[in-house]
């Protein structure tokens, strides 16, 4: 009969997954809908890995469980943490996020798993997991300094680690009405952007806009062997071109190929990826015509 069928079916998915944590040593705890395995491994000394070590697993069979999962993604390399989102109902969401001990098992997984087929005809999707932690807050004052911003989010949110605040190119003692606002965590900003809701929260009499900043991307290391131009923001709307050219070859005179400004941003050639990486190393946070530059690569 179909409960009996229910039932047996449930106890072999209880087993299959006690066999699994028999074998490994690994815990597993079901916590907000979510059913955690690992996080930290056994024997785990330490803090968590950095950014970049977690995948998100995407079309997997609502039926399919760790017991199937687990095995599959260890190919890839050492789990620290499985994370597989849960229904009510006992199947899971079509969903998972694997964090590995390094970013070699991620993006071994991501090569090697996503498109496999993981049943006749079906097919996961495997990339990197954008585990933000950083807010865009809108509608700041433009007198507030970036002190009085930190000093303000640390009252109303917990786990604030930096604000990013940019003055505004015609006058930089004003800024240009956002900030960023960086967190220790993922949840941590989470949590602050749910406090922050637009029309429940105002920051020195103000309604804030809140949402989350796009993620910075972590360039793999084939992807930097290729860089050759940088992207300078922050600059004085009367920085010239020539000014850029003999600050950013400073280090090495001749190095730059060509520069291109707009307004208070510009684009800085290199003829050599090495030079690039060196300027960007140099001059990250340096001054130029009083202003406090920042430093990208172009990928």
């Amino acid at each position: 009969t179909r409960p009996e069928n229910d039932y047996m079916t449930s106890c072999a998915k209880e087993l299959a997954l006690l066999a699994l944590m028999d074998k490994t040593g690994y815990d597993m705890i079901q916590v907000n809908g979510q059913r955690k395995y690992g996080g930290p491994p056994p024997g785990w000394d330490g803090p968590p890995p950095p950014r970049g070590c977690e995948v998100f697993v995407g079309k997997i069979p609502r039926d399919m469980y760790e017991d199937e999962l687990v095995p599959l993604f260890e190919r890839a390399g050492r789990i620290y943490e499985f994370r597989l989102m849960m229904e009510f109902s006992g199947e899971n969401r079509g969903y998972a996020f694997v964090m590995y001990i390094n970013r070699d098992g991620a993006q071994r997984a991501i090569q090697m798993l996503d498109n496999h087929e993981i049943r006749p005809g079906k097919y996961i999707g495997v990339c990197v997991s954008l585990d933000n932690c950083r807010l865009f807050i809108g509608s700041i004052p433009k007198d507030k300094r970036k002190e009085e911003i930190l000093e303000e989010m640390k009252k109303v949110t917990e786990g604030v680690m930096d604000v990013i605040v940019y003055p505004s190119s015609g006058d930089k003692t004003k800024n240009r009405g956002f900030a960023f606002v960086e967190y220790e965590s993922h949840k941590a900003a989470a949590m602050a952007r749910r406090k922050l809701i637009p029309g429940t929260f105002q920051l020195w009499g103000h309604s804030i806009q809140v949402d989350w900043a796009e993620p910075e991307k972590d360039v793999d290391e084939e992807v930097m062997q290729r860089v050759r131009v940088l992207y300078v923001r922050n600059l004085m709307l009367s920085t010239t071109e020539e000014t850029l050219r003999q600050e950013f070859s400073r280090f090495k005179p001749g190095s730059v190929e060509r520069v291109k400004k707009l307004t208070d941003y510009g684009f800085v050639h290199y003829r050599h990826r090495d030079d690039a990486l060196a300027a960007l190393g140099l001059m990250n946070g340096a001054a130029i015509d009083g202003a406090i530059i920042e430093v990208k690569t172009v990928v």
